[in-house]
């Protein structure tokens, strides 16, 4: 299973008219694949729209895409709205819950990590025995890492009622040292980069 994170970043005032457009060819698009989760940028770089789909393997991806293309069902009519477009495509770590639909509130935090190379393998390891009691104080919605894309890049996103209720819960994982992991030897933090999002009304996630 892979995941393709795109991230356009659109002119300013016109989120609510690519939701719309996103919203009228979605249903189409849906017929070839599904769609994990789609939201706006409310802190961190403001009118970006971050949106994820869920393919098999590359190769499906590429297929999909094709034919979303040629039957003209995607992609949605926003071209004239768009200053810049990212994609990555992550692989989830194996105690990923993979964008499982739901609805968890109004703040959806991403958090992306960049590590020195070959470091993953450990960030993983070290995650992975505390996360049981982080995630019983809020939910983890994906951790994986960049396999295509700006590479090294640790990708996790978390849930929340509101940004109050995350202040809250994350000063519990903290004060009682549930979180964050431990970093292992040889493990360098490059950089770090934070983003709070809104989730669209047609979202799976919201």
């Amino acid at each position: 299973m892979i995941f393709e994170m795109r991230t356009y970043l659109m002119k300013p005032g016109t989120i609510p008219q690519v939701e719309e457009a996103f919203a009228t060819a979605l249903p189409g698009r849906l017929k070839l694949s599904p769609l994990a989760g789609f939201w706006r940028t409310e802190v961190g770089t403001l009118n970006q729209i971050i949106h994820i789909w869920p393919y098999e393997s590359t190769a499906e991806r590429d297929r999909i895409r094709a034919e979303a293309v040629a039957t003209k069902v995607w992609p949605p009519k926003i071209a004239d709205f768009v200053l810049e477009m990212e994609a990555k495509i992550l692989h989830p770590a194996p105690f990923s819950p993979n964008f499982k639909p739901g609805e968890h509130g109004t703040c959806y935090e991403f958090r992306t990590y960049t590590y020195n190379v070959g470091a993953i393998p450990k960030v993983i390891e070290n995650w992975g025995p505390r996360l049981p009691a982080r995630t019983a104080i809020s939910p983890l919605i994906f951790a994986g890492f960049t396999e295509i894309g700006p590479l090294n890049q640790w990708v996790h996103v978390w849930a929340y009622k509101n940004i109050g209720e995350r202040e809250r819960l994350r000063a519990q994982a903290m004060s009682t040292g549930v979180w964050p992991p431990p970093r292992a030897e040889g493990v360098v933090m490059q950089r770090m980069q934070n983003t709070f999002a809104v989730p669209a009304a047609f979202s799976p996630l919201r």
